[in-house]
């Protein structure tokens, strides 16, 4: 009998503790992927949610691994809540719908093991995250094979596919023949292939074996950084792939070896919206009334 009254004590005990831990809070920040959001050392210095980020949110939950809320203080730290599910009516198995929005969370929160939890029981989007949908400006500037300056901003006016590779990337040259092919069929339509290797310059020697093996029939520009790669919204993974409309903005990214039919539908669907403009332009000169009024 004493050992029950010592139990119920102690089980009593630990549930004061829980509740004592858990508490309603209003949560304001970021919904990100649990794991990927530690992929960069410093997120004021690089945000979250370029192509590399989401694309690892959804690897992550096919895993079954959470996201979070991620809620920065005045000092500019932050600090993540993972997310579990409370009385909100969730249609999915998680929260990656969410990522990576901004949004306003109420629940309740509590600490195990040394990481924050909050179930979550409303959930309201306030801003979504201008990454994926705001075009950017395209920058990128380095050094040819041959030592001399190119600069992307003189391919304004032609469309331009852009290959981030290097040629310890095992990937990286498994896609080279599908881009040479893609740089022979859209090359008369304004297309250009251009590929910017993480390969420095003083390992040219490798970089030009590399091109005559694989057959590489594109410019090739040396010493990409992380940096620059980021810069286009495609993280830090090699190869990684996107697409400059003919002012000189990204309009598509891909991370990872490309899908050759995926990379020629956008260029089609690229070349198909430059067409309709130019017919557009054509049948209001041509619907002009020539005779003064």
């Amino acid at each position: 009998m004493k050992k029950i009254i010592l139990l119920s004590f102690v089980l009593l005990i630990a549930n004061i503790s829980l509740f004592a831990q858990a508490k309603t809070q209003k949560l304001n920040g970021q919904i990100v992927c649990s794991s990927c959001w530690f992929e960069e050392e410093d997120r004021n210095k690089s945000p979250y949610g370029n192509t590399a980020d989401i694309e690892c949110a959804n690897d992550c939950s096919k895993k079954g691994l959470s996201q979070s809320i991620a809620v920065k203080n005045e000092k500019g730290e932050f600090t993540l809540y993972q997310l579990e599910k409370g009385s909100l009516d969730l249609k999915a198995k998680d929260f990656l719908e969410f990522v990576p929005k901004y949004a306003e969370i109420e629940g309740v929160t509590r600490e195990s093991k040394g990481k924050k939890f909050i179930k979550v029981n409303s959930l309201n989007v306030v801003k979504v995250a201008q990454t994926e949908s705001v075009q950017v400006d395209a920058k990128l500037a380095l050094n040819d094979l041959s030592g001399v300056p190119q600069d992307l901003k003189t391919y304004i006016g032609r469309f331009v596919v852009v290959n981030f590779w290097a040629t310890w990337c095992v990937p990286c040259k498994e896609e080279m023949p599908d881009l040479s092919a893609i740089q022979n069929d859209y090359a008369a339509l304004g297309v250009q292939v251009i590929g910017a290797t993480a390969d420095a310059e003083k390992d040219k020697a490798k970089v030009l074996k590399f091109v005559r093996e694989v057959k590489v029939n594109f410019p090739v520009w040396l010493n990409v950084t992380n940096d620059q790669m980021l810069g286009f919204g495609v993280g830090k993974v090699l190869p990684a792939t996107v697409i400059v409309n003919r002012e000189g903005k990204i309009v598509w990214r891909k991370v990872g070896k490309i899908d050759a039919i995926e990379l020629r539908k956008e260029l089609d669907k690229l070349l198909d919206e430059k067409v309709a403009h130019s017919k557009m332009k054509k049948a209001k000169v041509d619907n002009t009334s020539l005779v003064p009024a």
